[in-house]
C-alpha cells in the first residue's frame, strides 16, 4: 500500500538538513579534492571507470569527503548503498544485510555496497561474520576511519581491501566548495548573497582542510545575516568580520593517542635533530595548544639530548634535565617557556649520535657474540685468594703517571665502539683520544724495541 505521507516526511527532513549535507556531490565530477586517488589515471578512478571496484577503506581526517565519496561511488556504479555505523551495528544486523545482498545478487544481479563509518570500532565477531562474503565479492565493503587504517583496522579486513589515504583539503579546494554553496540552488543560490574574498580566504584557512567545518561556518554567517531581513530583499553581505565571528578559533586536528599525535611528535623530534629551531617551535606549539601533556614533551627533549647531541654539547643533557624538573614543578602554562627554551637549544646545538651508535654496537655484540672474559689484571683483587688466581696482577694505576694515563688493555679484544665526530665539544674529545692512541702506539713500539735489544 502506498504511503500518502512519505513525500511530506521527506520534504520535512530535507528542510532541516544542514548545508554540508545538502551540498554533498552526486557525481564524480562534482567531487572536490583527493585528486591523488581520484584524478585522471589514478588507481581509484581507474577502478571506477572500469567498474571493477573491490572493497576499500578510506582513511583520513574529518571533513575530507569519505562518506560523500562512498555515496557518489554507489551512484556511479549503480549499486545498492547500505550505510551503517560500526559502533552501533550488531551481528544480527550484519547477517541480515549480507543475506539481503546475496538474495539481491542472485535475483536480479544487483550488487550491494556496505558503507561502515568508523570501521576501526568494528568488533572482531562482527568482522568474522563479514569477512567471508567480502572475500567472495557478495558485498563490497567501503570502510571509513579517521584512525591509521594500518594499525586501527583488523589485518584480515585490511588484507581484503585497498586502503586509500584521504588528505586534508587545500585552501583552494575549500574556496571552491564555499563558492559552489553560495551559488548552487541546494545551498544559497536563491539568495542575493555576496561573499568577500577575504571572508572566503579566512574560512579556507581556519577550517584546516575540513570541508564540513567551512560549510557550517558559511551557513551560520548567512543565516545570522539573513534573519535581519525577513523579507529577503536586501543583499546578504558576508565580510571578513562576519566570517571571523562565524568560525571562531581553529579546531586543531590532534588526538593524544591517535595517528596525528605520533606524526606531530615525529616532526618535532626530527626538526630538533635537523637543527631547525623555527620548525621545532611550531610543532612544539601545535602539541601544547592541542593539549599534549608537557611532561611527555620534556621526556622527548631529554631523549634527544642524549641520543642526538650527547658529547657534542654535554650541557644539552643538563638543560633537558632542568627542563624536565621545571615542567614537573611549574606545570602549565608557565612550563611552556622552559620547554620552548630547551627545544630551541636542542635544535641549535651541534649534533652527534656517536654515543648512541657506540651503545647500539656494544649491545649487539653483548647479545650476539661470544662473551668477552674480563682480563685478569682488571679483575677484583680485594678478597682472600685473589692473588693466588692472578687477579689484579700487573694492573697499572693511571694516576701514578704524570699525565694520568698509562697504555693498558681494558677489553681484551679488538673493538672500536665510540668514534667521536668533529662536532662541538666532541671534536675536543676526538683529539684527546687520538693523542692517547698515539701515546699507546709509541709506548708499544718502545717496549718492542727494548725487548729486541734485550734478546
Amino acid at each position: 500500500m502506498t504511503d500518502l505521507w512519505q513525500q511530506q516526511r521527506e520534504d520535512k527532513h530535507a528542510a532541516v538538513q544542514p548545508l554540508a549535507l545538502r551540498m554533498r556531490p552526486t557525481t564524480l565530477d562534482q567531487f572536490v579534492g583527493q585528486s591523488h586517488i581520484l584524478g585522471k589515471g589514478k588507481l581509484l578512478r581507474r577502478m571506477l571507470d572500469a567498474d571493477q571496484l573491490t572493497s576499500v577503506i578510506f582513511w583520513g581526517p574529518p571533513g575530507t569527503g569519505k562518506t560523500a565519496l562512498a555515496e557518489v561511488i554507489a551512484t556511479h556504479t549503480g549499486r545498492v548503498f547500505i550505510r551503517a555505523h560500526a559502533a552501533s551495528i550488531g551481528v544480527k544486523e550484519v547477517r541480515q544485510i549480507l543475506e539481503e545482498a546475496t538474495a539481491r545478487l542472485e535475483t536480479n544481479g544487483n550488487r550491494t555496497i556496505l558503507f561502515l563509518d568508523e570501521i576501526h570500532r568494528f568488533a572482531r565477531n562482527q568482522q568474522d561474520v563479514l569477512l567471508n562474503d567480502v572475500e567472495r565479492g557478495l558485498v563490497t565493503l567501503i570502510g571509513a576511519t579517521t584512525e591509521n587504517a594500518y594499525f586501527a583496522v583488523n589485518s584480515a579486513l585490511n588484507s581484503r581491501s585497498t586502503i586509500f589515504r584521504f588528505e586534508a583539503l587545500s585552501e583552494e579546494d575549500i574556496s571552491v566548495l564555499i563558492r559552489n554553496a553560495a551559488t548552487d540552488s541546494r545551498g544559497f543560490g536563491d539568495l542575493n548573497l555576496k561573499l568577500t574574498d577575504e571572508a572566503i580566504a579566512h574560512w579556507a584557512r581556519m577550517c584546516d582542510g575540513d570541508a564540513r567545518r567551512a560549510l557550517n561556518a558559511l551557513e551560520v554567517a548567512v543565516l545570522s545575516q539573513h534573519s535581519k531581513d525577513k523579507a529577503g530583499q536586501k543583499p546578504v553581505l558576508i565580510d571578513l568580520n562576519c566570517a571571523e565571528e562565524s568560525i571562531q578559533g581553529k579546531a586543531l586536528v590532534y588526538d593524544g593517542t591517535g595517528d596525528e599525535h605520533y606524526d606531530v611528535v615525529s616532526a618535532f623530534i626530527k626538526s630538533m635533530r635537523g637543527s631547525d629551531p623555527d620548525a621545532t617551535i611550531y610543532w612544539l606549539v601545535r602539541m601544547l595548544e592541542a593539549g599534549e601533556d608537557p611532561r611527555f614533551i620534556a621526556r622527548r627533549i631529554a631523549i634527544l639530548a642524549s641520543e642526538d647531541i650527547a658529547n657534542a654539547d654535554p650541557q644539552a643533557i643538563q638543560v633537558a634535565a632542568a627542563t624536565w624538573e621545571l615542567t614537573e614543578r611549574l606545570g602549565l602554562p608557565e612550563c611552556k617557556y622552559a620547554l620552548s627554551q630547551a627545544a630551541i637549544y636542542m635544535a641549535s646545538a651541534p649534533k652527534s649520535n656517536a654515543c648512541a651508535k657506540a651503545l647500539w654496537a656494544a649491545t649487539k655484540d653483548v647479545n650476539s657474540d661470544r662473551t668477552v672474559e674480563v682480563p685478569k689484571h682488571l679483575r677484583d683483587s680485594h678478597y682472600k685468594g685473589a692473588k693466588d688466581l692472578g687477579h689484579g696482577e700487573n694492573y697499572k694505576y693511571p694516576h701514578d703517571s704524570a699525565d694520568g694515563y698509562v697504555p693498558q688493555e681494558y677489553l681484551g679484544v679488538n673493538r672500536v665502539y665510540y668514534e667521536p665526530k668533529d662536532q662541538g665539544f666532541e671534536s675536543q674529545i676526538r683529539n684527546r683520544l687520538d693523542n692517547l692512541k698515539k701515546h699507546a702506539a709509541q709506548a708499544e713500539s718502545k717496549s718492542t724495541r727494548s725487548q729486541i735489544d734485550h734478546e
